[in-house]
């Protein structure tokens, strides 16, 4: 019988994200938060290290995928109305491309950043918009040489099965890629009127967006908030715990920790009611709102103000996305209905 390879998997997601927790931070790269959310979605889906030549192609997808809402800051500038609808049939083309499996998660991740992250900062300084796509690049290097050390030390067990793929959602998936879309397009509203200061909440979207995709309508609403307030307790915890001892290695070991908790949830290794998608985005709550305030800290601002202001975003974006999810599977539930009456 094959070994089960859900350990080794868990072991490479939380060595790999906090590998580059602490390699992002000692480095003092731009955004260092990104390079662990990078990594925990490569570890996530990914259980077979990628060749150079993959690796070289997914960095070219990236500057390409990113580099094209540099596209839309004239348009954002001179006819926003015309922008703001060309970036939201964007957003369903994207998202509807990945439900139907003709694409992976983690391109429709950076096609959506590229659209609403890069397009939003760009309309504020577009030297702004490079050092992020420059971020992002340098955040995915760290990333992929984080799935190759966890390869190396954590290799997977002979025998071992590919996790299944999910299946394409074709029949659902322009109700699903409308419902994603209607999640995004308010926090990047949000994020037009002040991008340095709504970046978060643009990451929180597009992860709330396909985490809601594809779920039963009272478990994606049940998930939606409680992943996002259970990240923001571990972020809570782990500010508080990181406080006893301040240093770079103990940020490491507390990632670790924290990082094997979640990977034993997320492979299954424990038993729980929630899916994988509750437990990667909480981790991505949690990644985004600590990064934060450690960058908070560091430059000396109001840590507590900050983290209580982005975490009522958070909440409130997440009560959206589940309305949003209510009321489009009404909606659909009706035209079923009239379908079925006529």
């Amino acid at each position: 019988m094959p070994t089960d390879p859900r350990a080794r998997r868990a072991l490479r997601l939380a060595s790999g994200t906090a590998l580059c927790l602490a390699a992002s931070f000692g480095l003092g790269l731009p955004l260092p938060f990104i390079a662990p959310l990078l990594a925990t979605f490569l570890l996530a889906r990914l259980h077979q290290p990628l060749p150079l030549k993959a690796c070289m192609g997914l960095i070219v997808l990236v500057v390409l995928t990113t580099s094209g809402g540099l596209l839309l800051i004239p348009l954002l500038q001179h006819t926003p109305l015309t922008a703001l609808l060309l970036v939201a049939v964007a957003l369903f083309l994207s998202f509807r491309r990945g439900l139907r499996g003709e694409g992976s998660a983690l391109v429709t991740t950076f096609l959506v950043i590229g659209l609403t992250m890069i397009s939003a900062l760009g309309s504020l300084e577009f030297a702004l918009a490079l050092a992020v796509i420059g971020a992002l690049v340098q955040g995915l290097l760290l990333a992929v040489l984080a799935l190759w050390v966890g390869h190396a030390l954590f290799p997977e067990p002979p025998g071992a099965t590919a996790a299944p793929a999910a299946p394409p959602l074709s029949e659902e998936a322009d109700w699903l890629a409308l419902q994603a879309t209607l999640v995004v397009m308010p926090a990047y509203l949000l994020a037009l009127i002040d991008p340095s200061a709504y970046l978060a909440i643009i990451l929180k979207a597009v992860s709330l967006g396909q985490q809601s995709s594809g779920t039963p309508v009272r478990t994606a609403i049940r998930e939606l908030l409680g992943s996002t307030l259970l990240g923001g307790l571990l972020a809570i915890l782990f500010w508080w715990a990181l406080g006893l001892f301040v240093h770079l290695w103990m940020f490491f070991l507390w990632m670790l920790l924290v990082g094997l908790l979640l990977a034993r949830k997320l492979h299954g290794l424990r038993p729980s009611r929630h899916s994988p998608g509750f437990w990667l985005n909480t981790q991505v709550t949690m990644l985004i709102l600590l990064g934060l305030s450690v960058q908070d800290s560091a430059n000396g601002q109001d840590v507590y103000h900050a983290f209580a202001v982005r975490m009522s975003l958070f909440i409130a974006i997440s009560l959206y996305a589940g309305l949003m999810v209510h009321l489009l599977a009404s909606l659909r539930q009706r035209r079923r209905g009239r379908a079925l009456a006529g």
